[in-house]
């Protein structure tokens, strides 16, 4: 992972890492806080009634390098999925978007085989997806991911060999 680091890092005021959940947002967002002085924020959802899209405008504004360890790249992925619809509109994931790119962020799309996240996450939490909601997951973040890079920069890292 270090190498693959070492290759993009540096580069960016800001990095959206996503990816389903065991992907390794969490590893990779540790290590470009500790080897490159990235502020490391962790989003987790965001409850019902709370208003997403000013509670991420709010995080892109935050002074300094920042790694972000899920972001709303995620409500666009499991809001449809897991509850039926999305919490943003085209026009504020466009703004969000914009000030990402005003920042020299960078989008990440860290992905694995459904398989390797599916053991990943049985190993960490004794829990997992079943394989095929695995796959409509990863599906959907190519997917979503494909949409994002027509506005604003996206690597995608196989992230097979973090584990």
């Amino acid at each position: 992972m270090a190498a693959n680091l070492a290759m993009w890092a540096d580069r960016y005021e800001v990095i959206i890492l996503e990816g389903c959940d065991g992907v390794g947002k969490t590893t990779y967002a540790t290590a470009l806080a500790t080897t490159y002085g990235y502020r490391r924020v962790h989003a987790d959802r965001t409850p019902e009634g709370a208003d997403l899209f000013q509670r991420h405008q709010a995080i892109l504004a935050l002074a300094g390098r920042l790694v972000l360890d899920r972001s709303f790249i995620s409500e666009l992925v499991y809001g449809p999925l897991l509850h039926g619809r999305c919490r943003l509109t085209s026009s504020q994931t466009a703004a969000l978007l914009g000030m990402v790119a005003v920042r020299r962020g960078v989008l990440v799309h860290l992905t694995a085989r459904p398989e390797h996240i599916h053991a990943r996450l049985l190993a960490r939490d004794g829990t997992a997806p079943t394989l095929d909601e695995l796959r409509l997951l990863t599906a959907r973040y190519f997917t979503v991911f494909a949409d994002l890079a027509r506005y604003t920069e996206v690597l995608i890292v196989d992230n097979e060999q973090a584990a």
